[in-house]
This record gives structure tokens, C-alpha cells and sequence, in this order.
């Protein structure tokens, strides 16, 4: 009979004082009653086994699921109301963190140490690459072969001995006892044995005599331990210590230490850091392994030294070939982590390589390489096809944050592959479930950017919106990720209602404004201005008028920067007013600021003439100047097209007309503000001063017809295609919704027009202008 059942009916009769101090003594009577190596009943040993086999690995409800016959459940129970010992508390910080912390720490053999609790139901092993060379074995630790384990009985045996020795424990003893009690499969049940805090106390005390092979045999032993973050006062020594000790070890035992750091999942930039200053000087001896596992320690550490980014890329390029499947991907995958920026021909030699090797790698690895590729922004055409044919084939068997990246790199490199698109599809509505809010809201703005309509994948925005709404809590924490979501279902003229009053509410806006990393308010003001246009009938919450506003001036500030200064769009606006008749005539601004983008405003009568709209002129009207009269210095010509006109821009030769009447031979149009070279091309104007405000056109006649000239780019389109991305395809569409029609100078036409004369400019926008008015 197990001792909590022999105390529990004492206690309830009054007999026995109810103290966890005795139930606990009991337990530990009934676990070393036996003599040290006196050989067990087989009947004993057969039932601990079945005992301990009976433990089920690292189940949060384990403690709740067994019932009074399982003592340690019972003494766990027991123990929450206990305050801790003196000397507890120097090995457990007394913090709010401890109870996260030991979730993490009662893990069994069912998890490997490496995978987050977010990757539970994902096949990925993050270390699979280290398994691919055996030179791997010096600086890594292999967290899947372990030794033999030894059973709780023979765990508490060592604590005993180490008591015993408590007065005359050597270094070696303390090295011994440690890696013994690193077998015990369930560390959880020393955590609160003073025996244990006790030679953990010890082995801080021997840090300056254990040896650095001893060192590092120790801190593997606290990786089998669980030892955490929240154990600082122990790990705390043990950093400090390798600190000092960086200069004397070698390459492969620093890159060990960190090695086995990570696997303690706890921060420690200032070792790193030596390590880095150490890496540096072995460069020119580092084989395969060490370059590898050096990338996916920068990649934990999520930062690479400047200084250290050519030498690393050197030392890879030169090893590239070498590399096996499963190294490529951990390389990419560490280069994205630590955000090291490789020129972009040593990219696309990391890429030939997976291209070469894609049928070799892991699903892990393929979806490191997008990862990569999502980062440099660079569009590697080979692998994009092999992509095409890879991840239909093997999106079955992926995880959901894998199709997530995969979706999600295909967007920031605005690649629309509809084999890729709809096979993640029919593959999302059955694991959406499974779906953190994060990936849910990152596939539908992968979606939505990508223009894939609803028609095309019925039950994915349905399966993914759900998902949203079963994790609203969460959005408090990450409001960034509703916006995301929100958007990218806006892209494709999706509105749940309930969410985006949710995200609308004054209470989620105020949250989300304190995020002064993420920036939020564009996104806010983005979703707020979206359903003012396109939900008429809303009665929801509206966003608070200052806030859009200055939104929206931020927004403004940084196109007059950036977009504004483009040689494209200020060649077109030159182009423009010369055509027109003058600046009066062309408005450059945002005419929908939340969308991000500017346009040239024009407006034109019933009968086709150009109305004055720039507010930013001082005069609104400029006399109009004959052709034949020449430019004068300070005032802009307009050209009146007729069919003899257009005709001699388009040929390039004049029309003979007989009288007096004949139209004057056309001159090349100037400006002060545009120079002709001599081989005919023009120089871009001048800008203009950045105006403090933003520009509003005046108010013309009610039958004018708005024009909305935009100067597109392939920025705005997907990869080799006329098809818009998601916000500017939302752009067109609420521009059409406010009354404008859109003229669109698309890069594939405009561009090449950019190192043309004059006159093929003015007749392709005149084409473009009033042709939009028939």
C-alpha cells in the first residue's frame, strides 16, 4: 500500500498530523527502505517498470487525469499550498514566471527538446541537419539518442550517496552525481527534493575547478534536467563563467556551449558574443559542420555581428558545394533568423544548390529556403518552378505553419501560382482548427494580396474566418494580426462585420496605438476608411477623426519622400501640364491617402477640356499661348491636339493643308522646369518645395469627369503579370466607388516611353487621357 494511502485515512481521523512533510517522508521511507545493491523482488522490479512505462510523456492534465493511487500525483497536490524552503528559493526564483517555467520543464521522451509548444502537432525537427555528418558530434548535442535511463528509485539513491557526501564532495563527484541523475527520465521528481538544490548549490561552488571538458558535461546535464530560464541563479554562474573561460576553450567546445545554451532555450548575448570574436580568428579552419552549425546558432541568437557577415559568406560560398540537402535548408533558415543581408549573387548560388537538391530536402527545409527568399525579396524563377511542382505533392503531409510560410512567401514575392494556391486550399479547411491566430490571419492576407477570389477556394476564407473567431482573446495580446487578417479579407471585398467591429472598437484601437513598434494606425486608419467607402449602411464604431488625420499626413509626408520624387511620376506630371495647358491643370496628391499610393488628378468638361483644379498655384488661370509663338520663361504652354496634330506626333511628319488657316508647324515643347538632351530626351523636372499640407483639387462642376492618373510599377502587379495586387486592386476599386475613372500608365508601357522625344510621350497620354472620356 502506497504511503499517501496509508497517511490520507489517518489524517482524516484527527490521528495523524496532516502535514505534506510527512506524507513525503513516508514515500522516501517506502523508496530507500530497501539496502543500496540489495537485489529487488523480480515482482518489484516488473511492477516499477509497469509503473513508470504507465507515465504518460508530458501531458498538461497528467496531474488532474491520475487518480489517489498515483503518490506523486497526490504529493504534487499536497505541495501547491507549501511555501518553499530557504534553500529551495535559491535554486527557484520566487517569480511569477516559475509556473510557465515548469510547464516546460516536466517534459518526457513523447517531445523532442527542441520543438515549441506551437509546434506540437507539426512534423519538424529543427536539428535534423545535425545529423548528417558525424563531425556534428563535437559541437552539438543529440537530443533524440540518449542513454539508458535509470528508474526513480536508483535517482533518489544518488541523492542519498550525494548526502551522505555532502561535506567532502570533489569536483568529479559533483560531475558524476549530475550526469546520473541527467538519466532520470522524469526530471520533474527532483524539483523539489532539498537534495537536489543542494548539489546544484554545490555545483556552483566547484565552477572554478571542474575543467572545460567537465563544464560542458554539466551543462548538458542540466539540458536532461529541464533546468530553465527560471533557474538563474544557477545558470546565471555557469554563463559567467564561460565568459571568462571563452579564450581558453576551443572552437568546437564554444560552439558546444552555445549548442547546449539553446537547448537550455536561455539567453546568453554576451557568450555569444565571444563566441563570434573567437569564429573570427578560426574562419580559415572551419569545415562544413562548424560553418552550418555556426549559421544555426546566429539564427537562435537572432543576431549576426556586421563584421562578421563577409567572412561567413565567404567561408559558405567556398564550402556550398559540399553541403547536403538538409544543410541547405538549416543555412537558409539561419540566415533568415539572424537577418543577415548576403550579396544577392551568393543568394542566388544558396538557391541553385536547393534547386539542385529540392527532391532530397525535408518539407522543414524546402520551407526554410522561401523563407530566405521572402527575406532577400529575391525571384529565383528556377526555384519557384520547382516549387510549383514540389508542394502540391507534399502538402499533405505539411503543417500548417509550413503552408503558411509557403502562402506567405509567395506573396511577398508576388508570385501567384494557382497549382501551389489551390492545392494549400483544399488542404487548410480540414487543419484550420490547428490554426494559431497568427497563421490564419497571415493565409488570408497571403490570399487576399494574391487576389485568389472566394469563387476560386469556397471554404477557405469561411474555415479561417471561423478559426479567427474562436481566438478573439488572443487579438488583445496581437492586435497586428486581426489587422492583417482584416486586410487581407478586404483585398477581395470580404467584410465579417463582427470582426471588423471588433477592431473598430475604442478599446482595441487604444490597444493597438500603444504599439509603437508595429505602427499600427496605418492599418487602422487603412480598414476605417475602407468601410466608410465600401459598407454604406455601417452603424458601427468609426475611428476618431484626429486619428485618421494624422494618418494621413504621416502617410502624405512619407510619399513626398519617396513615391512623389520618382522619375516616372514626375515625368508624367511635366508631360501632363504640358499637354493640358499648365500646373493649373494637374493635381498631384493621394486621392484616397489610406491606400498608400499618390495620383495625378485631373478633371475634364462634358466636351473634353481640362478644368483647373491645384489648389497649390497661386494663380488658378494662365493665358494661353500660341504654339508658334515660342515659350517664355516662367509660363507652361498647352497644345491643342487636333487629328493633324496627333497625326504629325505619331508619323513624325506634317500635314500640307492649303489658306491661311494651316496649323503652324509644331516646336518642341520646353519649360523652365524640363531640359531636351541633344539625342531627344528629356530631363526630368525639378521637383517642387514639399508643401506642409496635403493638397485638395478645387471643387469643379458636378458633371466633370474625375480622372485618377496612376503610374503603375511591377511592384503593384503580381510576378510576371497584368494582375493587380490586393491593396491596389482595393484602390481601383474604391476610386471607382467615389466617382473617378482611372487612367493607368502602366510600367510595361510608360517606361520604355521615359528615354523617347516628347512627342511620343504627349501622344500616348493624350490617347490615354481622352480616350478614358469617351
Amino acid at each position: 500500500m502506497s504511503a499517501f494511502l496509508l497517511w490520507r485515512p489517518l489524517a482524516g481521523r484527527g490521528r495523524v498530523s496532516a502535514t505534506p512533510q510527512l506524507c513525503k517522508n513516508l514515500l522516501r521511507a517506502r523508496l530507500l527502505h530497501r539496502t543500496p545493491g540489495k537485489p529487488e523482488a523480480d515482482g518489484d522490479v516488473e511492477r516499477e517498470k509497469r509503473k513508470e512505462a504507465s507515465v504518460p510523456p508530458r501531458d498538461p492534465s497528467f496531474r488532474q487525469q491520475n487518480g489517489h493511487g498515483d503518490v506523486f500525483a497526490a504529493l504534487r497536490r499536497q505541495k501547491r499550498s507549501k511555501r518553499k524552503s530557504t534553500k529551495l528559493d535559491f535554486v527557484f526564483n520566487k517569480s511569477s514566471e516559475n509556473t510557465m517555467a515548469a510547464q516546460s520543464f516536466d517534459s518526457g521522451e513523447g517531445q523532442s527538446l527542441e520543438e515549441d509548444s506551437d509546434n506540437d502537432k507539426i512534423k519538424t525537427d529543427p536539428r535534423a541537419f545535425q545529423r548528417c555528418r558525424p563531425e556534428y558530434a563535437a559541437t552539438t548535442l543529440d537530443l533524440i539518442q540518449r542513454r539508458t535511463f535509470i528508474r526513480s528509485e536508483e535517482a533518489f539513491q544518488v541523492l542519498h550517496q550525494a548526502e551522505a557526501l555532502e561535506g567532502s564532495l570533489a569536483a568529479a563527484d559533483v560531475v558524476g552525481f549530475l550526469r546520473e541523475l541527467g538519466r532520470l527520465r522524469h526530471a520533474w521528481l527532483l524539483r523539489d527534493d532539498p537534495r537536489f538544490a543542494a548539489l546544484l548549490r554545490r555545483s556552483v561552488e566547484h565552477l572554478r575547478q571542474f575543467s572545460h571538458p567537465q563544464l560542458l558535461q554539466v551543462l548538458e546535464s542540466f539540458v536532461w534536467l529541464r533546468l530553465s530560464e527560471a533557474h538563474s541563479r544557477v545558470l546565471g554562474p555557469f554563463e559567467q563563467e564561460l565568459i571568462r573561460r571563452a579564450r581558453e576553450m576551443s572552437l568546437q567546445q564554444l560552439l558546444l556551449a552555445a549548442d547546449l545554451w539553446r537547448c537550455l532555450r536561455t539567453p546568453v548575448p554576451e557568450f555569444l558574443h565571444r563566441v563570434y570574436d573567437s569564429v573570427k580568428l578560426s574562419l580559415q579552419i572551419m569545415g562544413v559542420a562548424e560553418i552550418v552549425q555556426l549559421l544555426y546558432i546566429l539564427g537562435e541568437g537572432r543576431h549576426c555581428p556586421e563584421d562578421l557577415v563577409a567572412p561567413v559568406e565567404q567561408m559558405l560560398m567556398y564550402h556550398l558545394h559540399e553541403l547536403e540537402p538538409e544543410e541547405v535548408g538549416a543555412v537558409c533558415l539561419g540566415l533568415f533568423k539572424s537577418k543577415t543581408s548576403l550579396s544577392k549573387s551568393s543568394v542566388t548560388h544558396l538557391v541553385d544548390k536547393a534547386c539542385s537538391v529540392v527532391e532530397g530536402m525535408s518539407d522543414f527545409a524546402m520551407v526554410n529556403v522561401f523563407k530566405l527568399l521572402r527575406y532577400s525579396h529575391l525571384d529565383h524563377t528556377e526555384w519557384l518552378e520547382a516549387a510549383t511542382r514540389e508542394v502540391p505533392q507534399r502538402v499533405r503531409g505539411m503543417g500548417v505553419i509550413g503552408l503558411m510560410h509557403v502562402t506567405l512567401a509567395c506573396s511577398a514575392l508576388h508570385y501567384r501560382s494557382d497549382a501551389i494556391l489551390t492545392a494549400v486550399a483544399e488542404r487548410l479547411p480540414s487543419v484550420a482548427p490547428q490554426c494559431r491566430s497568427k497563421d490564419s490571419c497571415k493565409l488570408l492576407w497571403s490570399y487576399g494580396t494574391l487576389g485568389v477570389p472566394q469563387s476560386q477556394c469556397p471554404d477557405l476564407y469561411s474555415s479561417l474566418v471561423a478559426n479567427m473567431r474562436s481566438r478573439m482573446a488572443e487579438f488583445q495580446r496581437y492586435p497586428e494580426h486581426l489587422l492583417t487578417g482584416l486586410l487581407g479579407l478586404a483585398f477581395v471585398g470580404q467584410f465579417p462585420e463582427d470582426l471588423i467591429a471588433f477592431a473598430l472598437s475604442p478599446e482595441f484601437v487604444r490597444n493597438a496605438l500603444k504599439n509603437t513598434r508595429m505602427r499600427l494606425n496605418n492599418d487602422i486608419f487603412t480598414l476605417d476608411e475602407t468601410v466608410g467607402l465600401e459598407l454604406p449602411d455601417w452603424k458601427g464604431p468609426r475611428l476618431d477623426v484626429r486619428v485618421g488625420e494624422e494618418a494621413a499626413e504621416l502617410l502624405w509626408g512619407t510619399a513626398q519622400s519617396d513615391v512623389c520624387l520618382k522619375p516616372e511620376v514626375l515625368e508624367a506630371e511635366r508631360v501632363l501640364r504640358d499637354l493640358l495647358g499648365g500646373r493649373q491643370f494637374v493635381c498631384k496628391r493621394m486621392i484616397l491617402p489610406h491606400t498608400r499610393s499618390i495620383d495625378l488628378e485631373v478633371h475634364l468638361d462634358s466636351a473634353g477640356n481640362p478644368l483647373p483644379i491645384n489648389t497649390c498655384l497661386e494663380t488658378a488661370v494662365i493665358p494661353e499661348k500660341s504654339v508658334s509663338a515660342g515659350p517664355s520663361h516662367g509660363t507652361l504652354l498647352g497644345v491643342r491636339l487636333t487629328e493633324d496634330l496627333l497625326a504629325q506626333l505619331i508619323t513624325g511628319t506634317q500635314k500640307t493643308t492649303e489658306g491661311p488657316s494651316a496649323l503652324p508647324t509644331l516646336s518642341p515643347l520646353t519649360a523652365p522646369h524640363s531640359l531636351e538632351a541633344e539625342d531627344g530626351e528629356t530631363t526630368p523636372a525639378t521637383p517642387e518645395p514639399r508643401s506642409a499640407s496635403i493638397p485638395t483639387p478645387l471643387v469643379s462642376d458636378k458633371t466633370a469627369v474625375k480622372l485618377a492618373v496612376q503610374v503603375s510599377n511591377r511592384n503593384n502587379h503580381c510576378y510576371h503579370s497584368e494582375q493587380l495586387l490586393g491593396l491596389h486592386a482595393l484602390k481601383r476599386r474604391q476610386l471607382r466607388l467615389a466617382g473617378y475613372r482611372v487612367v493607368e500608365l502602366s510600367h510595361w508601357e510608360w517606361f520604355p516611353l521615359l528615354r523617347k522625344r516628347q512627342y511620343d510621350k504627349l501622344a500616348y497620354l493624350h490617347c490615354k487621357i481622352f480616350s478614358s472620356v469617351d
